[in-house]
């Protein structure tokens, strides 16, 4: 029988936990975090130079545009940004001043009042609701030229079967595109989502009464009542993703069956579930939501300062980056960074996740380098 001596033995035992923890941490995912724009100090500057330099002042939803810059609803200055591929920001719509003017000229020169989330239709135009003015705007890409498309400006409900500009919202949050084209609107103030034929130009209510009420699991959405819709988003199988952001809950809708879903959230406020089923996990008040393209939902856990995701295809909640407590940073770990209040987020084609970091004045992207 071979002897082996003590020192080769502690030898061997210190090589084969070296392999171990060479294998644990090569199937560990390995995350790089970066701000892409913003300095962290509340601000206006920076058109013309490099986004990590440039100020921004809460920073909400945020998006890629179909020639690949990043677009940037930069709340606190009521203007959107565009970064461009190469990194430079610019000014796209506003003046820095809060109100409502310009619609039929430059953007550049309309006032707008807290733009908080922005998309594009097919087309390649651009899209934005305003909360504080209760309205959507459209933005012209190649004329530059500013319009409202829904919304009279006055808070409240009002214009169902007809035209949506003369319709009334109450502080509308999110919008999103549909599989069929049309414009879903999370009408928070009403508790509603409602909907605008984009041929005809027609709103009605898609779900919700104006009340509130519990989490609904496997019911129809017709005479539904809904507790906080705050954001929406849609898969390539064309469901809605629905964040409830008073109902503590995520939600997925479909179209075709007119069904809900209840995947997320217990409804309690809470930062906990990690590792296991989404159904079992406390969300705290997510306010943006964003669909990968392999399926996974992610979306911004705003009161625990996070961005949290959940595994299409297992059901369970994983946290991204953030760590439950308000800070900025450091960016050396996404394990450690902290974020504060974030509000949007996005995924690209890559699987990168963009995130405006309202509070810490930022917009960050988490890059996934290895699997």
């Amino acid at each position: 029988m071979l002897k082996i001596s003590p020192e080769i033995y502690m030898s061997l035992i210190c090589l084969l936990g070296g392999l171990f923890s060479l294998t644990v941490q090569a199937e560990s995912p390995v995350y790089k975090v970066e701000t892409v724009a913003g300095t962290g100090k509340a601000g206006f500057s920076g058109d013309g130079k490099k986004g990590s330099k440039a100020q921004l002042n809460n920073p909400f939803g945020v998006v890629i545009g179909p020639d690949q810059a990043l677009y940037i609803c930069d709340t606190g200055n009521h203007v959107i940004r565009k970064l461009s591929p190469e990194g430079t920001l610019t000014t796209i719509a506003g003046t820095q001043k809060a109100g409502y003017s310009g619609d039929g000229g430059p953007a550049t020169q309309a006032r707008l009042f807290e733009p908080y989330e922005i998309r594009f239709d097919k087309k390649g135009d651009l899209y934005f609701v305003e909360m504080k003015n209760h309205l959507i705007r459209k933005v012209n890409m190649k004329t530059g030229v500013i319009s409202t498309l829904a919304g009279t400006g006055k808070p409240g409900f009002s214009g169902d079967g007809k035209a949506a500009i003369k319709a009334q919202f109450k502080r509308p949050h999110s919008i999103q595109f549909g599989p069929g084209g049309d414009l879903f609107i999370c009408d928070i103030g009403n508790h509603r989502i409602r909907k605008i034929d984009m041929k005809s130009g027609i709103i009605r209510t898609y779900a919700g009464t104006g009340k509130r009420g519990p989490i609904p699991d496997k019911v129809k959405i017709q005479g539904l009542a809904l507790n906080g819709p705050r954001a929406i988003d849609f898969d390539a199988q064309g469901n809605m993703w629905l964040a409830l952001r008073e109902g503590n809950a995520i939600c997925r809708i479909d179209l075709k069956k007119e069904l809900i879903y209840h995947v997320a959230g217990t409804g309690k406020k809470g930062f906990t579930g990690h590792g296991k089923p989404a159904i079992s996990a406390t969300l705290s008040g997510p306010k943006g939501i964003a669909i990968a393209p392999n399926g996974d939902i992610y979306f911004a856990d705003t009161e625990s300062h996070s961005v949290r995701w959940i595994d299409r295809k297992t059901l369970k909640m994983h946290l991204l980056v953030g760590t439950g407590k308000a800070g900025d940073g450091p960016e050396t770990s996404v394990k450690n960074c902290r974020l504060a209040r974030p509000h949007g987020v996005y995924v690209d084609r890559h699987g990168a996740v963009y995130v405006g970091d309202s509070e810490a004045h930022r917009v960050r992207k988490i890059t996934r380098l290895r699997p």
